[in-house]
This record gives C-alpha cells, structure tokens and sequence, in this order.
C-alpha cells in the first residue's frame, strides 16, 4: 500500500502500527518519522510520537510535542489524552488533571478519559472525585476490566479493604488473561484476612504469567502462612532462582522467611529497592526537597512513621521508649499511616509525643507534611512489612533516613542511611550484607515497655493444656515455622513423653493441616494446643504456663521471644547467620543466658528435650528470668532511651556539619 502511495502519511502511519505489532519497534519508528515529514500537522502522528517518546522515558520531549500540537488543534480530545497521559508520567499531577477534565468537553462519553481524571485525583489525595469519576466510568463501560480494576485502587485507598477485592475478581471475571487483576485480588483477600482465597489467587496469577515475581513471592509466602507445604520447596527454588537472576518486584520481606543467605537477601532488597527507584523518579524530581540549615543549639526534631502507633506489636514496642525520651531534648513526631484505635497504647503515645494522621494522604502528601515539620532525623519503623512506606521515604523528605526495628535487614535502598541494630544481632562478619551505614548499640536493638503488669493466668484446662507435662511454645507468626523447624518440634514431642507444643491459632485451614502433620511424624495430633487471637495482656498472662520457648530459623521470633523473656519463660534459639536469624541471639546474650544458644539442628533438639524432662532446671530458669525484669539492661527502657538518644544526636550532628553518614558504634 506504502508503494502504491509513498506520499500518503496515514499510510505510513498505519504500516508503523503494524511493525510495531509484530515487534520490529525501530523499522516502526522510521515509519512513523516518514510519515510526521509528510504531514507534520497530522495529529495521531504526532500522538504516535509522543506515545513512543513516552515509552523511551522521554515525558518532556512527549509534552513539548503535544503543546505543540494542541496550539495547532485546541481542544483536541486524542491530544489533550495524550498530554495528561505524559503529565501523568512526569508526575505533573493538576497539569494532567486540567488536561484529561478538558478533553472531556470533546469527548464526554469516553471512559478512558473519566478513568484517567480519576488516577489524577487520586495522585493528588482526592479519594472522593475519584470515587465519583470511577463511578461515570463503570456507567459508560460496565465490562471494561480497567474500570473494575481503577475501582479496586480508589476503594483500596479508601480503606475498604474487602470491597475492593470483589473489585478486582470481578476485574479479573471479564480479563481473565491479564495477570495483574488477580494479583490485585489475592493482596486484597490477603489484607482482609481471607488468605486461602489469597493464595488461590497468587496462584491464578502466576499461571497467567509464569515469570511475575510478585506472584511467586505472594504465592510462596501465603503457603508457609497456611503451613501448605506441598509443592513449596520447588516453589522456594524458583523464589531463590529468581532473585538471583534479579526479577524485579519480590518483595524483600517474605523472602526474609526464605532459608536464603544474608547475601542474597541483600540481593533481593536491593533488586526491589531499585524498581521503586525507578517509579518514583518522576515525583521525586518535582517535589525536589531542600533542606535549610539547623542552628547548632536547635532540638533535634525526629520523626518516626509506622501504621502502627497503637494496640499493635510496634507500638506496644516503642510507647515505653517515648515516655522515656519526654525531657530529653528530642522533638518526636509520629507519622501514623493508620487511622487511630483510640487504643491506651495510642493515648500513651499521644501525650510523649506529637502524632500526625497521614493515613490516606499518599506518598506525596505525607513526604509533603513531613517535611513542613522540619524533621531531621527519619526512621521507619515498617521497612518492607506489612504497610511499608518506602514510596514515601523515596521521596527523601528527610536529610537523614533511617531503618529500624519492624523488618530486621537490609533495604537495599540507596534512600536509608542508616539501620540501627547491635553487634551480637549483626556481627562484623555479615557487615558487608548491609547497604546502610550502622549504628550499633550496646544493647540489643529492641526495646520494651518494663512498666506493664502482668494479670493473673487462667488455669491451664481453660487455656486448653493438660494437667500435666511439659508446655512447650513456640508463639511466632506462622510463616516463620517451616517444613525443617517443625520436624525438630515434632523430634522433641517424641522424646519427651506427655509434653505439648502450644501455638497461636493459624489462618484458614492451618491448624488442621498442622495436626495432620504432626501424626505424620509419628505425634498424636491432640499434642498440638492453638491458641485464638487475644488481647495482648491476655496473652502474656498465659505465658506463665508455657515451659520453654522453641524459636523457629531462618526466621528468628523478636518481639515474641522478648514477652516470653520478660513474663519468665525461656528461649531456646538457634544461632542464625543473618540478621533475623540472630535477634534472639542477642536477646539471649543481653539477657544474661548464653547456654541457651545452640548451633546446629541436632543441638538444638537435644537442648531442648533435656530441657523438657528436667522440671527443676525450667524451674531455676523462670525464676532467674523473673529476677531479671528489676535489674538486666534489656528490661532498662530510661537505659535504652538514653543510648537511643546518643544514636539520634550522633547521626544528627554529622549531618549538621555536613560530614556523610558512618557506622558508629556507642
């Protein structure tokens, strides 16, 4: 047809879709190129263009081009789309906003456009107009996925968890082949606490595309969640396999429950570190925050942002550290991507320190806001868990940045300065695992509320245990308790005749999965207690019953091992070779019990059926741990809180002199 008419620009337009379809880009864009010479007003050759020039990361040569066809065509529907599409991408949010609202007076009854207007308003925080654009566009496109889809992220930003995963399934009902709707629906499932469904999902969704990382990683961290291991070591292989090769999107977080090596969990945080990167590079240039100068003399203003500043495991973990800070020069602001529970943990909080609600505000908004606060010093207490914000910490609205607490190991990102850590948790040997500089403490990283009290324990046959024999624990999450941990639970069972493993009641069909298991191993299944979700002072009274605390590995308990530790029951650990395999490490050298530190699987399940059969020695342990609650630094919060306060001024004062950031050892 071109040769018939070498002259006719649509042609050559046309003939450059079509090379485009069947993969030959370059010989498309000479194409398309002939075909802007012949007609360099022709409007969807320069639509085309700018299409091209975005996929390139050219956004600003795509804006020049469309103002420049939209002087020549004002009000052109196809270039205004166009235009919004590139502000979009250039993180030009109002400016996209004002482009697609105006395309709209030509082209009203186009669906794309409302749901566009509807992605700008929710980059600029305003869940409501979107919800209402979204709204037209199911009206106008009632089977159209993406308006299903679009649908699910207002509702998700909303809060309305549940509501936006029927969103996404309905999404995925009318495009089945589109991979991401049932990835969407099984994050959703997940939140809302349906996970069986979740890992149905994730499990759809790589199907549809056996290459998505997040898919797999989803996949493989809802099964050890629902304690499904059939089929999970060929999936773990492929999960290890995969980050090697660096695919991009596993989260760093599940693999943490991964028998992986701190090197290749650096591997993978530094993979997905560096897609966020990416993505937020536009938003970031055009926020592009500044940062005057500190006077010498002026209080260090610290912020910490978490969703949960209340009846939440970091919250019950940092509220004593606060009260503690009150009076001691330090300005703390909490950023809470939650709205609040009304909690006494929350109210705590609320008096030693000054909380701002940024729950829903987005990335851009909450950076935005902390940086009007003037905020030094930056931690964030979530990482890569449940309800990160490293979008937000992207952004940079701090000078420095600081990982601590919630996700024990590396970001990977070039946008954390620091991890605060110990050196009995992260010896001089993992240091090169690190991207972070590290300040390391003289006690373990973790703090502790010392001043709750413990309530009276239920008996043990309302706690579901038997009158007699030993109660073994092990009160982690359950992804954390693999195939390998299990069978070494299941070897102590064995050997140490009427004793119990007592556990927190799993998700879904866990719990019957887990018996099932256990008589696989030869342990009858009424030998496994569960324990339902409690009130947190609930559960730390019926601790008093629990005998000996077994930890699980790769994956260390933290805030778990530490209630066990203060409310007099005893852990035994495995020693780890990365960071979350060594908290308890630290927590068992800090607290003064060292013996209680094994290496090696056969150790361990010797240790602990020695342990198990002497009801002297459980006896001698609980009381010296009791003994400990009065007088060993890890119980010390006003200690801690004044060594967390010399971390804070030692990485503010470099900062203040323009000195970069270092590890520093107190």
């Amino acid at each position: 047809m071109r040769e018939q008419a070498p002259a006719n620009a649509e042609f050559a337009r046309l003939h450059s879709i079509a090379l485009l379809r069947i993969g030959q880009r370059s010989h498309a864009l000479e194409a398309l190129h002939h075909a802007a010479e012949l007609a360099p007003e022709h409007i969807e050759v320069q639509c085309n263009l700018a299409s091209a020039q975005l996929e390139d990361g050219d956004a600003e040569g795509a804006i020049e081009r469309l103002r420049a066809a939209l002087r020549r065509n004002p009000g052109h529907p196809a270039v205004l789309l166009g235009l919004g599409n590139a502000l979009m991408a250039s993180a030009r949010y109002p400016q996209a906003r004002e482009a697609y609202a105006m395309a709209t007076h030509g082209a009203p009854e186009h669906p794309g456009l409302r749901l566009n207007l509807a992605a700008a308003e929710m980059e600029l925080g305003n869940l409501a107009q979107a919800a209402i654009h979204v709204d037209e566009a199911l009206r106008l496109a009632p089977r159209l996925d993406a308006t299903h889809e679009l649908h699910g992220h207002v509702l998700q930003a909303q809060g309305h968890i549940a509501a936006a995963a029927q969103a996404y399934l309905e999404a995925e009902r009318l495009a089945p082949e589109h991979p991401h709707h049932p990835l969407w629906a099984g994050l959703m499932l997940d939140e809302s606490g349906q996970l069986t469904l979740a890992a149905e999902a994730y499990a759809r969704a790589l199907r549809c595309n056996p290459g998505s990382g997040p898919a797999l990683s989803q996949l493989v961290f809802a099964k050890r969640r629902l304690y499904d291991w059939h089929d999970l070591d060929v999936l773990s292989a492929q999960l290890h396999r995969a980050v090697i090769d660096g695919r991009a999107g596993i989260m760093p977080f599940p693999f943490l429950a991964e028998d992986a090596s701190a090197a290749l969990q650096r591997r993978c945080a530094t993979t997905f570190a560096s897609g966020i990167e990416t993505q937020m590079a536009p938003l970031r240039q055009q926020l592009d925050f500044s940062y005057p100068p500190t006077s010498a003399n002026a209080p260090w203003r610290v912020g910490f942002v978490s969703n949960g500043f209340g009846e939440h495991s970091i919250g019950r973990l940092v509220v004593a550290l606060f009260e503690a800070l009150q009076g001691s020069g330090l300005d703390i602001h909490l950023f809470a991507t939650k709205p609040a529970d009304d909690s006494p943990i929350y109210h705590r909080l609320q008096a030693a320190a000054t909380i701002h609600d940024v729950a829903g505000l987005g990335p851009a908004r909450t950076a935005m806001r902390i940086r009007q606060t003037g905020v030094e010093i930056l931690f964030d207490l979530r990482g890569y868990g449940s309800g990160s914000n490293v979008d937000l910490f992207e952004l940079r609205p701090a000078p420095v940045q600081v990982n601590w607490l919630a996700c024990p190991s590396t970001s990977g990102a070039p946008w954390m300065d620091y991890l605060v850590t110990d050196t009995i948790a992260l010896p001089p040997l993992l240091r090169e695992h690190f991207s972070e500089k590290l300040i390391r403490l003289p006690r373990c990283f973790i703090p502790y509320d010392s001043t709750r009290e413990l309530i009276p324990a239920p008996s043990r046959s309302d706690c579901g245990l038997p009158a007699q024999g030993t109660v073994f624990a092990s009160f982690n999450n359950s992804y954390k308790l693999n195939a390998a941990t299990f069978a070494q639970f299941m070897a102590v069972l064995r050997r140490v005749p009427e004793s119990v493993l007592w556990l927190h009641s799993g998700p879904g069909e866990a719990d019957e999965r887990l018996r099932a298991t256990a008589v696989s191993h030869g342990v009858a299944a009424h030998r496994l207690i569960f324990m339902p979700q409690l009130f947190h002072a609930e559960y730390l009274a019926r601790l008093a019953h629990a005998d000996l605390f077994l930890d699980t590995r790769p994956y260390n308990a933290q805030a778990s091992a530490i209630d066990a530790l203060w409310s007099g029951c005893p852990v035994l650990t495995h020693s780890g070779h990365t960071l979350v395999g060594r908290v308890a490490t630290s927590l068992l050298h800090h607290v003064g019990l060292p013996e209680l530190i094994v290496e090696g699987e056969q150790a361990f399940v010797d240790m602990a059926v020695r342990l198990g059969s002497d009801r002297e020695a459980l006896t001698v342990l609980r009381r010296h741990l009791l003994k400990q609650r009065s007088r060993n630094p890890l119980f010390d919060m006003q200690g801690f809180a004044t060594d967390f306060r010399r971390a804070i001024q030692a990485m503010g004062a470099r900062y203040r002199i323009g000195r970069p950031p270092a590890d520093l050892d107190l």
